[in-house]
């Protein structure tokens, strides 16, 4: 076996497909959005190049900074108000045992197995402003008219809601995997030590769940960013473009306005972002890491 994995040839071949996929599936594909994005090639014909013109166009548009900003707020909804929420809900679902944990497991995780589409229309007949769900809890509290959260104003909130709503369950079950794989005897040792409940998740669990927050406050980043699909179905951007989101604002731009360059250079712009978002991710730990 040893003689087998010295064989240069044979390590070049088991590492080939892996490396073929990535440069065909990822390498490639940044390169060609690079190249697109310096040109005003539309879908069809020829693509001239125009050098920085798409990022110089993107710096003045008003609609890829309402976007980005959307994206911005979608992430911090993420951060501040769905992890911490569910990182709770994961210890406490981790004390309960028995069929109740498996239960109330399913439970949560059961908007992440439903369709988006199916999502996405569900929430449309709550904020319907006839009769909604949304409508009728406010008529109950003395509320007169016809309230339509996908209205402007309101609606970049009411999609928050849906998308914060949405992703809670894939947020909960890591956090809860990660809660699994710590070794119990450090919480015995704690209950002997005369520990409280707030102690041992405060100077315990939290603790040693680092790597794992660490991970998923960066997949909750980039998944802000390329949100798509719900907000594409549920307001497709609208009213105007109060609620377009990164992912949404390229496809439009690419596919509908038939301005493939441009929406290059926004994906680029896209990767860029992600980039930077996870090694300042790396960063911030790493300190917190070297404080402790």
């Amino acid at each position: 076996m040893h003689k087998l994995y010295s064989n240069k040839l044979v390590i070049f071949s088991l590492v080939l497909p892996g490396l073929l996929t990535f440069l065909i599936a990822i390498l490639a594909p940044i390169v060609l959005s690079v190249y697109y994005s310096l040109t005003d090639y539309s879908g069809l014909g020829a693509a001239n190049f125009t050098g920085l013109a798409n990022y110089a166009a993107l710096v003045q548009d008003e609609v890829f900074w309402r976007a980005l900003l959307n994206s911005v707020l979608l992430a911090l909804g993420f951060i501040c108000i769905q992890h911490p929420i569910a990182v709770l809900v994961a210890w406490k679902l981790d004390r309960l045992q028995g069929k109740a944990e498996g239960l109330l497991r399913c439970i949560y995780f059961l908007p992440n197995v439903i369709s988006v589409a199916v999502i996405a229309y569900l929430w449309k007949f709550i904020y319907n402003p006839n009769f909604g769900l949304l409508q009728k809890v406010l008529e109950l509290f003395g509320y007169e008219g016809s309230f339509n959260a996908l209205g402007s104003g309101t609606a970049i909130w009411a999609v928050l809601v849906v998308l914060v709503w949405h992703g809670f369950g894939w947020g909960m079950l890591i956090y809860y995997t990660g809660i699994k794989n710590i070794d119990q005897v450090v919480y015995e040792a704690a209950a002997l030590d005369g520990a409280t409940s707030s102690q041992t998740f405060f100077r315990i669990t939290l603790p040693m769940m680092k790597p794992v927050i660490k991970y998923n406050v960066t997949l909750a980043i980039i998944s802000a960013l390329k949100q798509m699909e719900t907000v594409y179905l549920l307001t497709n951007g609208g009213p105007g473009n109060e609620t377009q989101f990164m992912a949404t604002y390229l496809y439009k731009q690419a596919s509908g306005s038939y301005k493939y360059g441009y929406g290059n250079a926004i994906s680029v712009v896209f990767i860029v972002i992600c980039l930077a978002a996870t090694v300042l991710m790396n960063k911030l730990f790493a300190e917190r890491k070297e404080a402790v």
